[in-house]
């Protein structure tokens, strides 16, 4: 895993090399030839796209508000109404703009009782014509579990962390298409062991996990968008009947100036990114299937 860590980390590098000594060429080409370098606009409808970020920071002074609900399993059909009264996940978000290009934010999610504090930086813009062909976008969170220690079972205070990098690569093909590949780390301070059915540890995840996201969106109206997303394992945590499944998602998105409403299926249900990534057990072909909807409200200041 090291290993792996390594490679992940040597991308990130290529990539802020790239946004130090590219963009003052760019800057440059601007001046001789007068194309437009400024963002594109409208990469993204907003800042999460089904159980991802996106690689869109929106405008400097943007305050957001963001509900992201996840209802239960429909495979019990009527016995809890497809999921709808079944147990259900949710996360309360907020995030604010306070310079170009960085996104900072908190939030609290359900599952476990986790407080997650995340901030996001484009490291380099897609530009209108000419320029950059794509955006790069990092993000990175630090998410707390606070249930009580006896329930969460931690030796240590510092069992409670876990941490996400994640590097997208996005580009708008047109007015219509926009397409997103992401790959990211998560990693837990402390990971929970696999037991038999007789009670006995029979091995741990590993603490690092690497998986690829692949999103897209495509507008259908002049306020509605189709998207889909894929979440793909990359770790193999040797442990085969534990091992993460993939997400599959796809939805609707309604926008206006100031709202994003998403409502979709997917088999993603932790809300928190390393804890979808390294601990899903729902299987889309399995029929592991859940309704989610994403709710954003922001303002400008």
């Amino acid at each position: 895993m090291k290993n792996q860590s390594s490679i992940f980390c040597r991308l990130l590098l290529v990539s802020l090399m790239a946004f130090l000594f590219v963009q003052p060429i760019f800057s440059q080409e601007d001046e001789e030839s007068g194309k437009d370098l400024r963002p594109v606009r409208n990469l993204f409808d907003g800042i999460w796209l089904i159980d991802n970020q996106t690689a869109l920071v929106p405008i400097k002074g943007t305050f957001e508000f963001d509900i992201l609900h996840r209802f239960g399993l429909w495979k019990n059909g009527f016995e809890d109404l497809f999921g709808l009264y079944a147990s259900s996940n949710i996360r309360l978000g907020f995030n604010y703009i306070p310079i170009d290009r960085l996104q900072i934010g908190f939030g609290l999610t359900k599952t476990n009782i986790t407080w997650d504090f995340n901030a996001k930086y484009a490291l380099i813009q897609q530009a209108r014509s000419g320029g950059s062909p794509v955006a790069v976008t990092y993000f990175v969170n630090t998410a707390v579990d606070t249930r009580d220690k006896a329930i969460g079972k931690f030796a240590n205070g510092t069992d409670r962390y876990s941490y996400f990098h994640q590097l997208m690569i996005a580009r708008k093909f047109s007015d219509n298409l926009s397409l997103q590949v992401a790959g990211s780390l998560s990693h837990f301070n402390a990971v929970e062991a696999y037991l038999t059915e007789n009670n006995e540890e029979k091995g741990k995840l590993k603490n690092d996990h690497i998986a690829l996201a692949l999103s897209g969106k495509y507008k259908v109206g002049a306020w509605v968008n189709l998207i889909a997303n894929v979440d793909i394992p990359i770790t193999s945590h040797n442990l085969e009947s534990v091992d993460p499944a993939s997400n599959i998602s796809f939805g609707v998105e309604l926008t206006s100036s100031s709202h994003q409403f998403q409502i979709f299926c997917g088999n993603f249900y932790n809300i928190t990114q390393q804890r979808n990534n390294v601990y899903n057990q729902n299987s889309f072909g399995d029929g592991d299937i859940l309704i989610g909807f994403n709710i954003t409200r922001l303002w400008n200041f």
